[in-house]
């Protein structure tokens, strides 16, 4: 699975820059190459994060989670979710799964992964309490 140049370029521009606040990856199956698919604005939360991810197709997103800590002091973490719900094809979740170490190697600076098959499984708290 090829990954398109632009998903690196992007990346490169949320961790460093901080331009996005997310950015939801799609694989195209017809040039099996991965794809950005979704851009965040830096002011969009967790919200219309979540609104991107499409109920019955898989996806891989990173998610920069801003946060305060117990001494309040802001901190973020760039977190990869790999998200395939159940509803999904078989197939797709194969292709995705087969292909997610290789695309999360392409993206230095990630922290934490979550992996998720229904939104409760990459709930807010879930973000907050795997930051610390």
């Amino acid at each position: 699975m090829a990954v398109h140049d632009d998903c690196k370029l992007r990346f490169m521009e949320l961790k460093a820059k901080r331009t996005h606040r997310f950015i939801v990856f799609k694989i195209e199956e017809q040039q099996k190459q991965v794809i950005v698919e979704k851009l965040g604005e830096p002011k969009e939360g967790y919200e219309e994060f979540a609104k991107c991810l499409p109920a019955d197709e898989c996806r891989y997103a990173v998610y920069d989670f801003e946060f305060m800590t117990e001494g309040n002091v802001p901190k973020s973490r760039i977190f990869f979710i790999a998200w395939s719900p159940d509803t999904s094809r078989v197939r797709s979740k194969m292709i995705y799964a087969s292909s997610k170490d290789k695309f999360k190697r392409e993206l230095d600076g990630i922290q934490i992964e979550l992996q998720a098959t229904d939104p409760s499984e990459m709930d807010l708290d879930v973000f907050k309490s795997r930051a610390n």
